[in-house]
């Protein structure tokens, strides 16, 4: 390694002391504890993904005769496919929920505040983008809930006003489901949405590395808060046993719990009950509650709300004396998506 270290230096003038000058930045206290490492763990979760799901292609068709089929060869026959399949499908799962709880965490510190606005539009635009990831993949398998899951999404989609019937055909590949939809969404799963979250993450680490790490809003902080500490190898240490912890856990998860393989789909037979993946219950349950028109139209006013919050909220401290009525107003829309999500899982229609 010295000499490897020797030759490398002598080329590129660079040692591995001046790499840890550079990256080596001093953090916040608080950095310490692990809930504070939620924004690392969607990155680990996300960089499983890229490789299973590699590995998930050299099988995969995405042909309508024959995607169902090459789903459970992948399963069945492949060597370990059952346990990357099985991977990479509770890792879309746990990472959809570590970027919510990103979010979350970020909510109720008061992170989003001046001047980091833009980086919180940022990670909304990456939550989207996992949800969407999700979705998609979710599409893919090409199963009678599945299919049925795009049918009625594409049906609600055209509901939106003006855009709606442009957003359908993009969505679909065609006024419904053809041959042609299962490959569109192949690509915006395996080719769009990946690349849109590597720029999209190097511009949010970008944005925190110039502006550096928030300090602690929500609580007094305490001495030990307080004292900064090394990037590396401190912060590095704590980034690695969540990821170990988050590595053991999908094992668990994928090996007690596989991917089930339902029906192939049949355009001919409509399910009796059709239900998305857990991430959209809270949105499903709200479309059930009102009109269609209505739902779409509150539910895109308010995650124009959640995209807008760092300025709304600027304003509410500014105008008023409730210098802290996010968190209550957090608290509240918490409440309302878990009660929505277990509305929807626990009903059977």
């Amino acid at each position: 390694m010295g000499s490897f270290s020797s030759w490398f230096s002598q080329r590129f003038s660079i040692s591995g002391k001046d790499v840890q000058e550079t990256f080596n930045e001093p953090l916040p206290g608080h950095m310490r504890h692990w809930w504070f490492c939620l924004g690392g763990a969607p990155m680990y979760l996300f960089f499983i993904q890229l490789i299973t799901g590699i590995l998930l292609c050299f099988y995969y068709e995405t042909s309508a005769t024959k995607a169902y089929e090459s789903v459970r060869y992948i399963t069945e026959n492949v060597s370990f496919g059952w346990y990357i399949r099985n991977t990479h499908k509770w890792g879309a799962t746990l990472m959809v929920a570590a970027v919510i709880l990103h979010q979350i965490r970020v909510f109720f510190t008061g992170a989003y505040r001046k001047p980091r606005e833009l980086n919180w539009i940022i990670g909304m635009l990456l939550l989207t983008c996992t949800l969407m990831l999700g979705f998609t993949g979710y599409s893919l398998v090409y199963e009678q809930l599945s299919y049925w899951g795009v049918t009625v999404s594409a049906n609600i989609t055209e509901s939106i006003p003006i855009i709606g019937p442009t957003l359908k055909n993009f969505m679909l590949g065609g006024e419904q489901y053809n041959e042609y939809t299962l490959s569109r969404f192949f690509i915006i799963h395996a080719a769009i949405l990946p690349v849109a979250v590597c720029l999209l993450v190097a511009i949010h680490i970008g944005i925190a590395r110039i502006q550096g790490i928030s300090n602690l809003q929500f609580k007094r902080p305490t001495p030990e808060d307080e004292k900064p500490f090394n990037l590396i190898p401190d912060h590095l240490y704590t980034e690695l046993i969540v990821g170990l912890v988050i590595m053991v856990i999908i094992t668990v998860l994928a090996t007690v719990f596989p991917a089930p393989l339902g029906p192939k789909a049949d355009p001919t037979t409509t399910p009796e009950v059709i239900k998305p993946e857990w991430f959209f219950f809270t949105m499903y349950r709200w479309l059930k509650l009102f009109s269609r028109t209505t739902a779409l139209l509150s539910s895109g006013a308010i995650i124009l709300i959640m995209f807008a919050w760092p300025f709304i909220d600027a304003s509410i401290r500014k105008r008023t004396r409730f210098k802290e009525a996010s968190v209550w107003i957090g608290i509240f829309v918490v409440f309302c998506i878990v009660f929505l999500t277990m509305w929807e899982a626990l009903v059977e229609h």
